[in-house]
């Protein structure tokens, strides 16, 4: 039986740019065809994201494995990106980044998450859709549609 590899979170810094770039970049990649472009989050400016929202950082023992950006709004916690590397995916980290998000969420008072993606990226709407996320709106973009989604919290566990 393998040995359960721990899983551990830190906060990105600004001298960490490079790696969410190459991050973001690895976990879209497999959109491009999908979408016919590269998805949004491939083209953000990362120096200036990291200075104005909050990155974590997903590791398995000393690999990186994904991370989730967030921003704290008056009344709900943005999740502005989360992504797995393509070999970590499957594992369940994408659920641990998005409980990881909510623990944020609620030590901030909040008892909402919210977030978007394109409806073309059927898999991760299904599994927001697992986890509780309920869709609130479709709206074009580009030549796709944008799905926005919310999960409710219980603010104590």
């Amino acid at each position: 039986m393998p040995l359960e590899v721990a899983a551990q979170f830190r906060t990105a810094t600004a001298t960490d740019v490079a790696l969410v770039r190459d991050v973001v970049r690895a976990a879209y990649s497999k959109w491009i065809t999908v979408i016919g472009r590269e998805p949004s989050p491939m083209k953000a400016d990362y120096d200036e994201a990291l200075q104005k929202h909050q990155f974590t950082l997903l590791y398995l023992d000393t690999e990186i494995a994904g991370l989730i950006e967030t921003i704290q709004e008056n009344d709900h916690l943005w999740i502005e990106n989360v992504c797995v590397l393509p070999a970590q995916q499957g594992k369940g980290l994408g659920k641990k980044l998005l409980d990881h998000a909510e623990q944020l969420a609620r030590q901030a008072g909040h008892n909402e998450t919210r977030l978007l993606t394109n409806a073309a990226f059927e898999a991760n709407i299904a599994l927001y859709e697992r986890l509780g996320y309920v869709i609130t709106e479709r709206e074009p973009y580009m030549e796709g549609t944008t799905v926005y989604m919310r999960k409710h919290l219980a603010l104590h566990l």
